[in-house]
């Protein structure tokens, strides 16, 4: 015997069709108001200068190109094809410290190349950030002892720390996508606008 019930026993309002609404044609100032809002947006030159800042900052980064101890080999390995971290536009390494932003502080620091260090990070353009790449130059490591710098933040100010001894190239990849995501979110400080004095009428 066939099977006769209803697949669709109960009824739902979905399925009883809706009467047709009644629009009413809009005026022509109506429609010019729409199509005005649709295509006008209100906002600073501040937000808008800063945005486009933070954008060009945060995709346009230069590390300096210097290494301190076995961390320099896997941060090398970051500009291979591998790991192609011209990606997040930061595969130019720089050989001067005034064409770069951005210090890979990667291995231990010694108390005598402490003084260089910072000298270096001096020498950068503002604004300029710092990656701890390691455990050695985050907290010394496992080198406890007078010789070796105990964090490389009692010199320079670190934005991003990358754990690890060594960490993978992944890891200083991850560090570097963390520092961009606070570029991003960072306010860009603009300098004085510099003004013209105006001559006083009968003042020579």
């Amino acid at each position: 015997m066939a099977d006769t019930r209803d697949p669709k026993p109960f009824r739902t309002l979905a399925s009883i069709p809706a009467p047709r609404e009644l629009v009413m044609p809009k005026s022509e100032e109506e429609n010019l108001y729409e199509e005005v809002e649709r295509g006008v947006l209100f906002t600073k030159v501040e937000s808008m200068v800063g945005w486009a800042m933070n954008q060009a900052r945060a995709n346009a980064i230069w590390p300096l190109g210097f290494g301190l101890a076995c961390c320099a080999i896997e941060m090398m390995a970051i500009a291979g094809p591998r790991f192609d971290v011209s990606r997040f536009g930061a595969e130019v390494f720089r050989g001067s410290p005034r064409q770069a932003d951005l210090m890979i502080v990667a291995g231990r620091v010694s108390i005598k190349m402490a003084p260089v260090v910072r000298q270096l990070y001096e020498q950068m353009p503002d604004p300029k950030w710092v990656i701890a790449m390691g455990a050695c130059s985050s907290c010394g490591g496992v080198f406890n002892n007078y010789a070796i710098l105990q964090g490389v933040d009692k010199i320079v100010p670190v934005d991003v720390y990358v754990p690890g001894c060594p960490p993978r190239p992944e890891a200083l990849l991850h560090g570097i996508m963390k520092l961009q995501e606070k570029i991003l979110l960072s306010r860009p400080e603009l300098g004085p606008i510099p003004r013209r004095r105006l001559k006083k009428k009968g003042v020579a």
